[in-house]
């Protein structure tokens, strides 16, 4: 595959892609250093300060939103969560909610100027609503996108663990291409490559490496049972523990809250009910998507949220 100009050269054929007709917002990368000398990363698309936050899911980056901010048309902020993108890994490898909200609160109040619609998916939605319980200041809408905190964080595909599983370094990024289309994942070449290059970067020795940190824990796993096993063994022992502050997040939140989910997606008939039950202010609906619904989905996505975001 050919290297890009830069990161944001792909979004005129995402945008000619998806029949989307409006002028593309200039890009910007922006980072900052936190307390503890980690950096978190994030992108800035148009000029006028943020009216919509986004937090990816696990495995993903900040640029999993692209074509769906291009749709939304209006100026936005994607993070990448700690672990993800450009921002640092942790050391601790404490990836959840209530850990990564400090985080993005502080990018928020950084480069945002006004109370955001926080928009999570996956991983996101959950921090997203940490987010919106511990800085309700920072947070006018929440919208939490195919997951809720009683989702079975082993319900996706097997093909994704077992992807990620594999070589965590390659000669070239064609070699990831080619291992992502065997998996069935990336859809065409093209949207592959482009998903690669956004997530892959060259370590100083000229190999190809996955950014984020879920990829080198998958495959340290795979390589010793023992390590599986305990890490099996301690998901077991703070799922339910996850679960509860999940709920307790969400009851906490004061901002509208509205939970969006594909029908084919991680969140079942019974998740969306006891989700009903237990944040009953809140709205459901449903889309005919898969778990990741702003890349399946990033029109009708981006429509929606410009109606909560009060610009429909």
């Amino acid at each position: 595959m050919s290297e890009p100009r830069d990161e944001f050269s792909f979004l005129a054929d995402q945008a000619a892609d998806t029949g989307i007709d409006a002028p593309i917002p200039r890009g910007k990368r922006v980072t900052l250093t936190l307390e503890d000398g980690r950096e978190l990363s994030a992108l800035r698309y148009g000029d006028a300060p943020p009216q919509v936050t986004f937090l990816h899911g696990a495995g993903l980056n900040a640029h999993t939103w692209d074509t769906t901010i291009l749709a939304l048309g209006l100026p936005a902020l994607a993070i990448d969560l700690p672990g993800h993108g450009d921002s640092s890994w942790r050391s601790d490898l404490e990836y959840t909610g209530r850990t990564l909200a400090p985080d993005v609160a502080t990018g928020m109040r950084t480069w945002t100027a006004e109370p955001q619609l926080l928009v999570g998916q996956s991983l996101g939605g959950l921090t997203a609503a940490a987010v919106a319980a511990s800085d309700p200041d920072l947070v006018r809408g929440l919208v939490v996108i195919d997951i809720t905190p009683g989702v079975d964080p082993n319900a996706g595909p097997t093909q994704i663990r077992e992807f990620f599983a594999g070589p965590t370094d390659w000669a070239t990024r064609d070699e990831m291409v080619d291992r992502a289309l065997a998996f069935g994942l990336g859809g065409t070449r093209k949207a592959a490559e482009r998903g690669v290059f956004l997530n892959s970067r060259m370590r100083p020795d000229g190999r190809f490496e996955w950014k984020h940190h879920f990829a080198h824990l998958a495959a340290a796993m795979a390589a010793s049972p023992a390590l599986a096993a305990a890490a099996a063994s301690q998901q077991d022992a703070v799922a339910g523990v996850l679960s509860l502050t999940g709920w307790d997040d969400l009851g906490a939140v004061a901002a509208p809250i509205a939970l969006i989910r594909g029908d084919r997606g991680y969140v079942t008939d019974a998740n969306a009910a006891e989700f009903h039950e237990r944040v009953p202010a809140a709205s459901i609906e449903v889309v005919s998507s898969g778990h990741n619904v702003q890349e399946e989905q990033p029109l009708q996505l981006g429509a929606r949220l410009r109606t909560l975001a009060g610009k429909g």
